[in-house]
């Protein structure tokens, strides 16, 4: 798949395809990232990719004209079609089902906003599809860009080193949307604390209920709309329900 990134600032993407067990999706070919300045495509001795604001206000807004000749550059290289994703706060917030699409499409164009935005006309012109990670506002849509990235690199089928922990992840299906739970290594025992017993039993039933447990319980405390959603879906059986019944939740 490929993946191309219109961005003012394309040095901040150096560290993501060179640091972590990412990197491999990167140098595997798996993926392929190009990044692209649209103060490669502006007018003028100065370049200018912004200006202010019709109707006065603060800040400034991107033009459209750089970003629009910056995307049919890339267009032109790509030969197929890609939709143009905008990382935008009116966007849809991205979640685990979003990036398990996008680990198997063919790749996307990433544009990157600043300052006070994009000009309107670009957006209502040319993007496909805007992507929120939450409500609060970045500076710029680049780190957006790469925990889309990031996310995307690791279901890649060797980029992590088992093949199947991303299953075990919160939110997976294989987990039925449920939060992770707990988790603990060497020593047995550090600073008064001890590892749980059940993790150390060996007995298979006995750590998986366990388990199971704790992601029911961490996901009833913390997010409630995800038990509500499992129930729906048919995906807490009556294990599950006696467990949560004897629970103190919701909080009063």
């Amino acid at each position: 798949m490929r993946f191309d990134v219109i961005t003012l600032f394309p040095e901040l993407f150096a560290p993501l395809v060179a640091s972590g067990v990412t990197r491999r999706a990167y140098e595997s070919g798996q993926i392929e990232l190009r990044l692209w300045s649209p103060r490669d495509f502006a007018e003028g001795n100065y370049r200018r990719v912004d200006d202010r604001p019709f109707g006065g206000g603060p800040g400034m807004v991107m033009l459209a004209q750089p970003l629009a000749q910056c995307l049919q550059a890339i267009r032109a290289e790509r030969g197929a079609a890609a939709p143009v994703v905008l990382f935008s706060p009116v966007g849809t917030p991205l979640d685990h089902a979003g990036v398990a699409r996008w680990s198997t499409s063919a790749g996307a164009v990433l544009v990157c906003g600043r300052y006070e935005g994009i000009d309107q006309r670009f957006i209502d012109a040319h993007v496909d599809v805007q992507i929120s990670l939450g409500d609060f506002v970045l500076s710029g849509g680049e780190i957006a860009a790469m925990a889309l990235l990031d996310a995307v690199a690791r279901l890649q089928p060797g980029v992590l080193h088992d093949e199947g922990s991303h299953q075990f992840d919160s939110f997976n299906p294989k987990l039925d949307g449920l939060l992770d739970c707990p988790h603990y290594t060497r020593p047995e025992e550090w600073a008064g604390r001890k590892v749980p017993h059940a993790l150390l039993s060996g007995h298979h039933e006995q750590i998986e209920r366990w388990r199971r447990d704790w992601r029911l319980e961490i996901t009833a405390r913390q997010r409630p709309d995800l038990i509500e959603a499992a129930r729906a879906a048919g995906r807490l059986d009556p294990q599950d329900e006696a467990f949560l019944a004897g629970a103190p939740w919701p909080p009063a």
